[in-house]
């Protein structure tokens, strides 16, 4: 039945214009669908109680799928610095700011409970993939509400990341701060087609004859064992250590490690090829966003309606501030671009960030992407760290530790560059004023 809702989505992304000029991608489009079919709402979808166990599971996948697609090639690191500092900051700054703002002004405020605030950065910076991550974890230990709560994080921020991207972009071309700015956005871009057989991208490289094994059965059957593994070893430290909960899809991510380092050691470190392996993390994470906001449980997020819409307005002032001021301060002349990215990733996902930044650069010339992809190998063991021990902070009641450590490490992360002198020398305060 999900399927046939991803089917449905990527059709009305491809017909109707309202769902292209606002580019919601087909996964949101078809758990939305779910959700008002579902039992929760209309109930014409007979959608069985393990809904929401889907998610769970398919992170897993993605995190097993992580070190086999990662490369670890430093490459110039020079010119990335302010983009891992930006990027870093912008990430751990949110995490933290509103973990401690859960603890210290909704809790007291609004009754909720000390992981509240956390369910911003899950679903903001964090995106569909964290909000199953860390909601499934949460869930294991009883506290069922996170997962409903993440996933609609997750997708209001998915909704202000396209809105407000748009807005920005056009804006950014009004006032002279981008030539690049298409009339019209490419049909590719607003369809989701890519028709032209020219332009359309291998999704992976048999490493296998398939007189011994289709190469996909080889990928998924590695991946497969990488998360089965988890759980056997998940299940067994549990039984040794009943009150320890190890988040399955943090498990999977150490065994895929375990599974890298033994392909390297009998010498097949290409025995799987890693954009095959990131097309099947890919096609897991669409069925994720599917489920997970089909199991959304409308009465848990009405109980904390009005907590949730301050938050989300608190949230998007955050991302919008980096954008306006700090992205100005970071990049200098040539922030756009690079602000327009940040805001895609800070309240969606890195996908949506560079979609946003092929409106104002059609022809990735900015170097922003670049820049990122580098910046990532630094970047890429925080955001793991964080999406792995945030859970396990909630569950060993160190909620406020977290969020004062992450907030400290932002704030550091953040004054690296002016203590070492890497902003961009035309970058000034009144450069910065007159972005507002």
């Amino acid at each position: 039945m999900i399927s046939v809702l991803l089917i449905v989505g990527t059709f009305m992304r491809r017909h109707f214009g309202w769902f292209r000029r606002l580019l919601i991608p087909a996964p949101i489009t078809a758990g939305l669908l779910g959700l008002l079919l579902g039992p929760e709402v209309l109930g014409i979808m007979p959608f069985s109680d393990a809904l929401g166990d889907y998610s769970t599971l398919l992170i897993a996948v993605v995190f097993a799928s992580m070190p086999y697609s990662m490369s670890f090639d430093s490459r110039d690191i020079s010119k990335a610095k302010n983009m891992w500092s930006y990027s870093a900051s912008m990430f751990l700054g949110q995490w933290g700011l509103f973990v401690l703002l859960g603890v210290f002004v909704f809790t007291p405020v609004f009754g909720t409970e000390d992981w509240f605030g956390m369910m911003l950065p899950v679903g903001f910076v964090g995106g569909f993939g964290t909000a199953a991550a860390v909601g499934g974890a949460l869930d294991s230990i009883g506290i069922s509400d996170a997962a409903s709560l993440g996933f609609t994080s997750a997708t209001v921020g998915t909704l202000a990341a396209i809105v407000g991207g748009i807005i920005y972009a056009n804006w950014g071309i009004k006032t002279g701060r981008t030539t690049t700015l298409p009339r019209k956005l490419p049909w590719e871009l607003r369809s989701g087609e890519i028709t032209k057989k020219a332009n359309q991208p291998s999704i992976g490289h048999a490493t296998t004859n398939p007189s011994s094994i289709e190469p996909l059965a080889l990928h998924a059957g590695f991946i497969a064992v990488t998360v089965t593994i988890a759980y056997f070893i998940k299940q067994a430290i549990q039984h040794q250590f009943e009150t320890v909960s190890i988040p399955l899809f943090a498990m999977a991510f150490v065994v895929g490690i375990g599974g890298k380092i033994f392909l390297k050691l009998i010498r097949r470190p290409e025995y799987l090829d890693p954009t095959t392996v990131k097309s099947m993390s890919g096609a897991s994470t669409d069925f994720l966003i599917a489920f997970g906001v089909a199991s959304i449980v409308p009465a848990a997020v009405a109980s904390y309606a009005v907590p949730l819409a301050v938050m989300f307005v608190v949230g998007i002032i955050y991302c919008t501030l980096y954008f306006f001021v700090a992205s100005p301060v970071f990049f200098g002349e040539k922030w756009l671009e690079r602000g327009i990215f940040g805001w895609g990733w800070a309240t969606a996902a890195v996908a949506t960030g560079i979609a946003l930044l092929k409106i104002v650069d059609p022809k990735l010339e900015s170097g922003a992407l670049d820049e990122y992809g580098i910046a990532y190998v630094g970047y890429a063991p925080i955001e793991i760290a964080v999406n792995i021990f945030a859970p396990i902070a909630v569950i060993a009641g160190f909620t406020m530790g977290f969020g004062a450590i992450t907030t400290v490490a932002a704030i550091v992360i953040f004054a690296v560059p002016f203590v070492l002198g890497w902003l961009p020398k035309k970058a000034s305060s009144a450069q910065s004023q007159r972005s507002l």
